[in-house]
């Protein structure tokens, strides 16, 4: 049932739903003169996350999804600063004098190749423009390859209490395949230097469906990470998309697991991590039983948003850096992916929005409907169409797809509330897809 159910609903093909509208939908009609207009609207009574994206790395992951530069001088990041300086002057100038910040993030590429001072100097900078709380989760993507004693010092001096660390598998042969060797002890060293100074909250990043990769060698990465206790771990699928990622024709295809196979390691994955004591956060998150994911799921207040799932109750994201995505009061906004065009656009003091998109009123009852289903597995379609003001009648998604959800015995469906089926979580995507106005063709 499982390999048809997969075949049937297309899986893999789907969004992940971090975002409602996708980024498909992004259009250049939104651009800095939109994105200038949201940010003088937002309320300065109410807190916003801020999301930087560093996108340098030394080497190149043949796996690797995201928009990133390689380099092994320190002179194009140190270019690269000097205009993120300037876009956070220039965003600053926009937004409310002072606006509360609850929640920073730092992704790349490796935002740990920033030098100590520069870092530093980084986030001054950052609590002279916004009002940066004491309590704010400060987090930064880390490579444990390139991680030194130095950095760690300065991000606890910078005010960094959450670490993430990728990890993607502990399988030198999958690490081969993949063009990224890193040993365990590598890892357990700047899990060491971290906890040394400060930085505890520890969040590790794996991946299944990798070239080579087996069910065993999925369950000893697993076992692997648990050894060193990490607070969370985010367990990813790997996308092969070569037609957009040209690193990825580097990978044998012939050596990739197939779907039945892909599913069989992430069940195996989330076997051994709950048996370890971690509980299972929507699709692909694990954290243990005092960690604020797990207590924002029992709260029913967990979020999804760009980076995955999140305890941040912010519902605005000001996005930093080439192809950085962010959300305002009124849609979506993303920046230049470039970074050349990026930095032309800053250095000529506008704003680096290359497109977005505009949020109707439906759009956010659609995004409020898909968000509680990826966090909790379960919705109330009525409930959130009269809190915003809308008949539910319309908002049931598309009648034949949830038929045939529930004929399958997906989803269990009685006046309007939706309930995932335990077995059939892994599908919670293809649910999500019936409330999708956009997607086009349902099934293939």
């Amino acid at each position: 049932m499982q390999t048809s159910v997969l075949e049937k609903y297309c899986d893999a093909r789907l969004p992940w739903y971090t975002i409602y509208p996708t980024v498909a939908q992004f259009s250049t009609v939104v651009g800095a003169e939109a994105c200038e207009k949201w940010l003088q609207r937002l309320p300065v009574n109410e807190s916003v996350s801020l999301y930087f994206h560093v996108p340098f790395c030394r080497s190149i992951c043949w796996y690797c999804g995201f928009a990133r530069s390689i380099t092994r001088r320190d002179s194009p990041i140190l270019e690269y600063l000097a205009v993120l300086r300037k876009e956070i002057e220039l965003v600053g100038a926009q937004v409310p004098q002072r606006l509360p910040v609850s929640d920073v993030h730092f992704g790349g590429g490796t935002p740990t190749l920033i030098e100590p001072a520069q870092f530093g100097a980084l986030m001054e900078l950052l609590r002279r423009r916004f009002a940066v709380s004491k309590t704010a989760a400060i987090a930064v993507e880390i490579d444990p390859r390139t991680f030194t004693l130095a950095t760690s010092e300065a991000l606890a001096a910078a005010g960094v209490n959450r670490a993430s660390l990728g990890v993607q598998s502990f399988d030198p042969i999958v690490q081969k395949a993949i063009n990224r060797v890193q040993s365990e002890a590598q890892t357990e060293r700047a899990v060491e230097m971290l906890r040394q100074h400060g930085v505890i909250r520890i969040n590790f990043d794996l991946i299944y469906g990798l070239p080579n990769q087996t069910v065993r060698s999925c369950v000893q990465t697993a076992t692997t990470a648990v050894a060193m206790r990490p607070d969370r771990l985010a367990v990813f699928g790997y996308a092969h998309v070569p037609s957009f990622k040209k690193n990825q024709r580097l990978i044998d295809e012939a050596t990739l697991p197939d779907s039945p196979a892909r599913a069989e390691q992430a069940a195996a994955m989330a076997n051994t991590l709950i048996a370890a004591g971690y509980r299972q956060i929507g699709l692909d998150h694990f954290a243990l039983p005092d960690d604020e994911l797990t207590l924002a799921q029992k709260a029913g207040r967990l979020r999804r948003n760009s980076l995955g799932y999140s305890a941040d109750t912010c519902h605005k994201v000001i996005g930093f850096g080439p192809s950085a995505i962010g959300r305002l009061g009124d849609g979506y906004v993303q920046n230049e992916v470039e970074a050349g065009s990026y930095s032309d656009q800053i250095n000529a003091r506008r704003l680096a929005t290359a497109k977005g998109y505009c949020l109707s009123l439906e759009d956010r009852v659609r995004a409020a409907i898909i968000e509680r289903l990826m966090c909790d597995f379960e919705v109330d379609v009525p409930a959130i169409c009269i809190t915003h003001g809308f008949d539910p009648v319309p908002f049931l998604g598309s009648p034949e797809r949830l038929a045939m959800l529930a004929e399958d015995g997906i989803v269990e469906v009685a006046k309007g509330f939706i309930r995932v089926r335990q077995e059939h979580r892994f599908l919670t995507r293809a649910v999500a897809a019936a409330f999708d106005a956009y997607l086009g063709a349902p099934l293939c």
